[in-house]
């Protein structure tokens, strides 16, 4: 990665969205590389929308704040709103397929606009739980910032304790990662 790859990850308060981009800076950490994460929340646990920003570089990262994402993954409708002023002609822009009613609010400016239907596959191949783990892997399909294998260990590292108690259940989310990864090359 000759660049910062800058992500932006943007849905209602309790979708995840902060335990993805804290999953991410980690395993690309635990790859060598800087990471920057950064939350923006407050009263999402009322109702708000949670953003939250990551950067992750070979060599050193500059300033915390960025204008424009490398990619911009936004999960709700107000979180379409919210982050379309982060999409620029470079920008990949990935969206939750089942929001209804922002095709007109999606930025124009962006270089690629993916809807992946991440609430549908959790709900019909999965658990609704893992959408968020279905994300993660759609922004490692998309990127390519980290690999893998990196980002099994790091949710290894941060759900491990519930693996232990449910097996099965690091089966489900390595296998919803994997698939979220596939959501993004079929887009």
């Amino acid at each position: 990665m000759d660049k910062t790859m800058k992500i932006v990850l943007a849905g209602e308060g309790g979708q995840g969205v902060q335990s993805v981009a804290e999953i991410i800076a980690e395993a690309a950490n635990e790859e060598g590389k800087q990471a920057l994460y950064i939350p923006n929340f407050g009263v999402e646990q009322r109702g708000g929308v949670s953003v939250a920003y990551v950067q992750i570089s070979d060599g050193n990262i500059g300033a915390p704040k960025f204008q424009t994402g490398d990619i911009v993954v936004a999960l709700s409708d107000r979180a379409v709103r919210r982050t379309a002023n982060y999409a620029g002609p470079d920008t990949t822009f990935v969206y939750e397929r089942g929001i209804e009613g922002i095709e007109g609010e999606l930025p124009q400016k962006a270089g690629r606009i993916l809807p992946i239907p991440a609430i549908d596959v959790a709900k019909n191949e999965f658990h609704p739980r893992v959408f968020n783990i279905i994300i993660m892997g759609a922004v490692i399909g998309a990127t390519g910032v980290i690999s893998l294998d990196q980002a099994k260990a790091a949710v290894e590292k941060k759900l491990g304790y519930k693996f232990e108690k449910q097996p099965r259940l690091r089966d489900l989310n390595f296998k919803a990662m994997e698939r979220g990864v596939e959501l993004v090359a079929e887009a």
